[in-house]
């Protein structure tokens, strides 16, 4: 009889290890032929997508593409989870490409981690020609799509491995994932983030959702992004809840899928979540089986949150707030506070402690504002090649976040601004989200962002800069006048600038940085 004895060491691994490629395999014990992935006319159970898990691991390994992580340019397809979990299994970090990057700084971001393998879907080959182009680490692109020669491609490198799940060498601490920063002041920062702290931020995110096989999950924010990646997909893994993908927002779609295939979770942006409640006919569809509705990224105002209440009258409408540092979420509002404290981050998640520090690192008092600061398995490793960096963000045995903010007695958080986002302006501190706030709360506006510009005499000018509704019309007079009713004088924006669009990240976040240097000299020595 053969020995099947492994290495000491490995045996022991295999047996006691924490590893991401471990949640696909254990998905398609406990839930077989369930529906896992649903991609257009694809549709995957947890043992397909398994046993394509393993093939592609096994392809890595059989390939060597084990030293370096593996790039994914995609948008939101079946592969892209089918390869993550692979690569998981092989002890090999996923780089998921941030599509709302330019050609030349996913370029660097593959230079900077020396990625030699890319996987690639063919309808973005354009934005792929030009990134290889200026890419000279990579060795081979794997294809795919629903065309002949991408899918032939992805087809022969799956065929390169087998079924038979791959046994070597993990650590718990090894990289998992890795994630650039969206680079908003400077080049971007690779996140390095753990077997370990993903698991732990999924097995969290399912409890607090209260996450079951029962639940079908919308998945129209980008993957490669990790509030949806760590905090929904994998979540859904875990306890056999199916994983619906959608390519793009189309609120005509979303609305009929939801309808179509009873979905109960949906996780949207303030901006999608009023684009589906301005479908035609939206309060005639049947949305009884969304139980979460679940929004990030912008404040939203309570007329905003209790109309989607009322569209979705079995659903919680709930804030989910973090960053890609520690695997988010860090901070999730509990249904019993809705209506009440809507406008908190709501208290950390369960896996998460959550603070407020002074800077000098001494941890504050409820209802004293500083920067709220995190403990917790959820943690990344560190930025890529940044060792200061990385000692900065764990200064004082916590990880600090940027966000200023304050706790209540309560120990729910209340979200100030980030540090680089308060307005000074003549001896005043202002939040920034709270112009905001009060902004979408007119019935003209369709989205706000308020920014602090150099003024020779207030220091910094309260700055709103305003995008109308289709077919609305307000005057900048009508909106500061709006607004002194409903803030503090010295909150009042002294300028309103009306725009088309406004410039965005990848996961719809309004790029401030971009504002701020566009309108810097729109005051002159002679304003008061």
């Amino acid at each position: 009889m053969m020995d099947a004895r492994l290495d000491p060491a490995l045996e022991k691994n295999l047996s006691v290890r924490v590893v991401v490629g471990d949640i696909a395999t254990r998905a398609a014990q406990h839930f077989g032929d369930g529906l896992a992935l649903h991609d257009g006319p694809v549709r995957l159970s947890f043992r397909e997508v398994n046993q394509l898990a393993c093939r592609y691991g096994q392809a890595l390994i059989t390939n060597g593409f084990t030293q370096r992580p593996v790039a994914v340019m995609s948008r939101n397809r079946w592969p892209f989870l089918v390869a993550y979990f692979g690569a998981a299994k092989a002890g090999v970090a996923t780089m998921p490409l941030n599509l709302g990057l330019d050609a030349e700084t996913l370029a660097y971001c593959l230079n900077d981690a020396e990625v030699t393998l890319l996987l690639a879907e063919r309808d973005l080959f354009p934005l792929a020609e030009a990134v290889l182009a200026k890419a000279s680490t990579i060795r081979r692109v794997v294809w795919f799509g629903d065309d002949d020669v991408a899918g032939r491609d992805w087809e022969a490198f799956l065929a390169e491995g087998t079924e038979t799940e791959p046994e070597v060498m993990i650590d718990e601490g090894d990289p998992v994932q890795l994630l650039y920063t969206s680079g908003t002041t400077a080049r971007p920062k690779g996140v390095v983030t753990s077997h370990l702290a993903v698991t732990i931020t999924a097995l969290g995110a399912a409890i607090q959702n209260h996450l079951s096989a029962a639940d079908r999950l919308l998945h129209v924010l980008p993957l490669y992004h990790c509030a949806d990646l760590n905090a929904s997909a994998i979540p859904a893994f875990m306890v056999g809840a199916s994983n619906h993908l959608m390519t793009q927002f189309d609120p005509e779609r979303v609305a009929q899928l939801a309808e179509e295939e009873q979905l109960t979770y949906l996780f949207l942006l303030p901006m999608m979540w009023q684009a589906l409640l301005a479908v035609p006919h939206i309060e005639e569809r049947n949305f009884s089986a969304v139980r979460r509705a679940v929004f990030a990224m912008a404040p939203m105002p309570d007329e905003w949150i209790a109309e989607i209440a009322r569209t979705f009258p079995n659903a919680a409408v709930l804030l989910g707030s973090g960053q890609t540092e520690f695997t988010p979420p860090t901070t999730f509002q509990h249904p019993s506070h809705q209506g009440i404290k809507s406008a908190s981050w709501g208290p950390p998640v369960l896996t998460v402690d959550a603070r407020i520090m002074n800077d000098d690192g001494e941890l504050l008092e409820p209802g004293q504002v500083g920067e709220i600061v995190y403990r917790g398995g959820h943690a990344m490793t560190e930025y890529l090649h940044h060792p200061e960096a990385t000692a900065e963000a764990f200064r004082y045995g916590w990880f600090h976040s940027g966000d200023m903010g304050w706790i209540d007695e309560e120990g729910v958080i209340w979200f100030a601004d980030r540090k680089k986002d308060l307005v000074k302006t003549g001896g005043e501190n202002v939040s920034s989200i709270e112009v905001e706030r009060c902004l979408l709360t007119h019935p003209a506006v369709q989205d706000a962002s308020v920014i602090g510009l150099a003024h020779p005499y207030w220091g910094e000018a309260v700055t709103a800069v305003v995008m109308l509704k289709p077919e609305a019309r307000a005057t900048e007079e009508d909106i500061l006048t709006f607004c002194k009713s409903h803030l503090a004088g010295f909150k009042v924006p002294k300028q309103v600038i009306f725009v088309d669009q406004f410039p965005r990240t990848g996961t719809g976040k309004i790029q401030k940085h971009v504002l701020r240097d566009r309108y810097r000299t729109s005051y002159t020595a002679t304003d008061t």
